[in-house]
């Protein structure tokens, strides 16, 4: 943030929002996010910006929230109550960046004037700039708060190199040099552009500075909504920061880089955040689950979680890949019943934990880890769309029932902004395979982290250049993080971050919750909803002593490991938490 002066953002758009088309759930209410089927496009190849607005919500809504029956939101916590009010949206640019971020203030009509406060989010994952809404918005907005939100240099402005054309700020689509788009790579034949791989950025790096804009975009649009109340400073407004996942880490990351002091407090929750001097970066440990685990899971410890899922008859033949493994000189052992309890060995000893391997074993099944690791290699690496690390690209097709891909149409691409999660696959993008086999692939992802050649050495330099920096001693910090995240396990990124915290001097509320995962929303599925905790009634508790906190001085609570424990078969209820005395 740069103390003093308020950057230009360019083009802002501002849009009202009342009624059926209201500033928390589009309209939809709790009923209508609840439905599976998103809502339609009345044209489906050429959606109006209020569609794509309501869709995305939608979209981003059901990504990161339990709305399952039993899950017991809108009734023990969070809700999603009509919040009528206006948006401001614009492309922000941080110095030397190639491509842009982009940011969004909603403000509500009911702004309490005399609480001014903003709570700042950034989209967890690579998602949209409505992939904080439940998190944040959820919390702030119908207590008359506003909200402000950053894409963080990642986003769903995907570019099809095939049509020349990308994402407009409202969302439709344009061609090159029709509009300002959201991400315009360099001329490419075909593909597909994603800004966080393929904007040259290496956006990561810069997540905290994201979020420090953000804030000044929504002090100088607060300032726009009330002209009566401005000034709007950070001297004058309190300002929460408050993230899940990769945007747990960019909170965090602000957090260390707020040099004007302007954050009043930062809630983390899940966060991928790397403590250089005492915890593992994402790419580290991804790439090491994403070649060893599918052996693993033919080990006996795995039988419960896979059969919790997926009943006798799992969908993946492990001992295949445990095959490919010992024929690639990965695995020692000449038994193949023995190449799974050797897989399990290494990764146990790199620090996996057993209870975090089997919720590990449900990221598998989502084909996270090979897009996952190519879209941050290629970031790390600063890569074109055309020009992706382990011969990797990202197109745009279809794939019928009978598994022919075709070309996808303008139907599709239409919908990208309002469906996709930042990292392919899905809404009409895939990760093709390559030449090489799968083990194939994982191998050449993980060689680029353990060899030494150039574009190793460029890798593990993009990788430093994401570390933590250490927040000012003042700055409230809280972390909040599941015991069995199978993406982000604890040890690798809060237990880190804390440790080096309190090294450090400083000291942070610590929440560990025994029983929780990284993803609410698989929890929708009976098997996983009776076994783990949502990690959303957590982030409301900790934002409510938060401000409690900031408001009239309470204490917050002390770091401990809750007595949480799962619901089973009934209804979540607040004992299930163990988040009794505050």
């Amino acid at each position: 943030m740069d103390s003093g002066s308020a950057p230009d953002f360019g083009e802002i758009r501002e849009t009202l929002h009342r009624h059926d088309d209201d500033l928390l759930s589009a309209g939809l209410g709790l009923t209508g996010l609840r439905q599976i089927q998103p809502p339609c496009f009345y044209d489906p190849a050429r959606p109006t910006p209020e569609e794509l607005r309501r869709r995305a919500i939608h979209t981003n809504w059901r990504a990161i929230v339990d709305l399952s029956p039993l899950g017991a939101f809108g009734s023990l916590y969070g809700g999603a109550p009509e919040v009528p009010g206006r948006e401001y949206q614009a492309f922000a640019r941080l110095s030397g960046a190639e491509a842009p971020h982009r940011v969004l203030l909603q403000a509500p009509d009911a702004f309490d004037r005399q609480a001014r406060c903003l709570v700042v989010a950034a989209s967890p994952g690579s998602r949209g700039i409505y992939g904080a809404i439940a998190l944040a918005g959820a919390w702030g907005l119908p207590q008359g708060f506003a909200v402000a939100y950053t894409d963080k240099g990642a986003g769903t402005g995907y570019f099809d190199a095939g049509s020349d054309t990308g994402v407009r700020l409202d969302g439709t689509r344009a061609h090159r040099g029709e509009a300002s788009l959201e991400f315009e790579p360099a001329a490419a034949d075909c593909g597909v552009g994603i800004k966080h791989a393929h904007s040259g950025d290496n956006p990561e790096a810069r997540w905290g500075d994201c979020v420090l804009q953000a804030v000044d975009f929504g002090l100088a649009m607060l300032e726009r909504a009330y002209p009566n109340e401005a000034p709007f400073t950070a001297e004058n407004t309190r300002i929460i920061a408050v993230g899940l996942s990769n945007g747990g880490g960019a909170v965090l990351q602000a957090a260390g880089r707020d040099s004007i002091g302007a954050l009043d407090g930062v809630i983390a929750v899940s966060p991928n955040i790397y403590a250089a001097e005492t915890g593992r970066p994402f790419y580290d440990y991804a790439s090491e689950a994403s070649l060893l685990l599918s052996s693993a899971l033919a080990a006996a410890p795995f039988r419960e979680i896979l059969q919790a899922r997926f009943g006798e008859h799992p969908p993946y033949d492990f001992t295949a890949h445990g095959e490919a493994l010992s024929a690639a000189g990965l695995l020692d052992s000449s038994d193949p019943r023995g190449w799974p309890q050797e897989a399990l060995e290494r990764l146990l000893a790199a620090g996996w934990g057993p209870n975090v391997l089997q919720t590990s074993a449900l990221i598998n099944e989502l084909d996270l880890w090979r897009p996952a690791g190519a879209t941050y290699a290629s970031s790390y690496l600063r890569r074109p769309l055309d020009n992706m690390p382990c011969d990797f690209d990202f197109e745009a097709v279809a794939i019928d029932g009978d598994g022919h891909r075709h070309p996808t149409d303008e139907r599709v691409r239409a919908a990208w902004w309002s469906d996709a999660h930042g990292i392919p696959p899905g809404a009409g993008v895939v990760l093709p395979p390559t030449k090489r086999s799968l083990i194939g692939d994982f191998g050449c992802l993980r060689k680029l982290w353990t060899t030494d050649g150039e574009a190793g050495r460029a890798l593990r330099d993009g990788v430093a250049a994401t570390a933590a920096q250490l927040p000012r001693n003042s700055l409230p910090i809280w972390v909040v993080h599941g015991h069995d995240d199978g993406l982000i396990p604890i040890n690798f990124s809060s237990d880190a971050y804390v440790a080096w915290l309190r090294a450090n001097g400083r000291d942070p509320v610590y929440w560990e919750v025994p029983y929780a995962q990284h993803f609410d929303a698989l929890l929708a599925w009976p098997a996983l909803g009776m076994r783990y905790l949502p990690m959303m009634p957590y982030v409301y508790s900790a934002l409510d002593s938060m401000l409690l906190h900031l408001r009239e001085g309470t204490a917050l609570p002390h770091s401990r490991v809750l007595d949480s424990r799962p619901r089973g078969e009934a209804v979540l209820e607040h004992g299930h938490l163990g988040i009794v005395g505050g």
